[in-house]
């Protein structure tokens, strides 16, 4: 199977059950990236001029109730860990593993069940136009050590309630869906 139909068959299957926003705006975002791929066999690659789909990861630490979050070096935005597919991920939820583990410089993260947690669609400066992001949790492994990767500027553990105060509400929403997954999940 390939990273594309991966895509598809993990859109395919996402909300309407565990938590998630079954109607409205995800609903939405689900349908437009279905779309998006059906239009663009090459949707999942930077290379796509009408933009692609992406994979990021919150790292979470639940047991003390926080989050990691990096600096991102182009963007100078605090953001969970995530980026382009690559060639060799063979599914979203690899390159999700593969981007937050390179960024947090943490082995041992351990996918949050139920698939992804949010849908976020954001622009970006051209050639291309849109990232169209599937968003995972993971959590951390206890007494991991952190490791800043050269796209970012900085990593720092957040408490859930001071998220707010630094990212914007694409990464708050994130964040709120993500403690609602792991509550459902205790």
């Amino acid at each position: 199977m390939s990273l594309h139909d991966d895509a598809v068959l993990v859109l395919e299957e996402y909300g309407g059950h565990r938590g998630r926003e079954p109607h409205g705006e995800q609903d939405e975002l689900r349908q437009t990236y279905l779309d998006h791929l059906a239009a663009h066999p090459d949707g999942m690659w930077k290379a796509c001029g009408a933009g692609h789909l992406t994979a990021s990861a919150l790292v979470v630490d639940p047991e003390r109730g926080r989050v990691l979050l990096t600096l991102h070096r182009k963007l100078r935005m605090w953001l969970q860990m995530g980026g382009h597919c690559e060639p060799q991920d063979a599914t979203l939820v690899a390159a999700a593993l593969r981007e937050a583990t390179e960024e947090s410089g943490i082995t041992g993260l351990t996918l949050l069940p139920g698939g992804p947690v949010r849908l976020d669609r954001h622009p970006i400066p051209a050639p291309c136009h849109w990232h169209l992001d599937v968003q995972y949790a993971v959590t951390a492994p206890a007494g991991a050590a952190e490791r800043i990767s050269d796209e970012s500027l900085d990593l720092r553990w957040f408490p859930y309630d001071e998220v707010a105060e630094v990212a914007d509400a694409s990464v708050v929403r994130l964040v709120e869906r993500t403690r609602a997954r792991l509550e459902q999940g205790s």
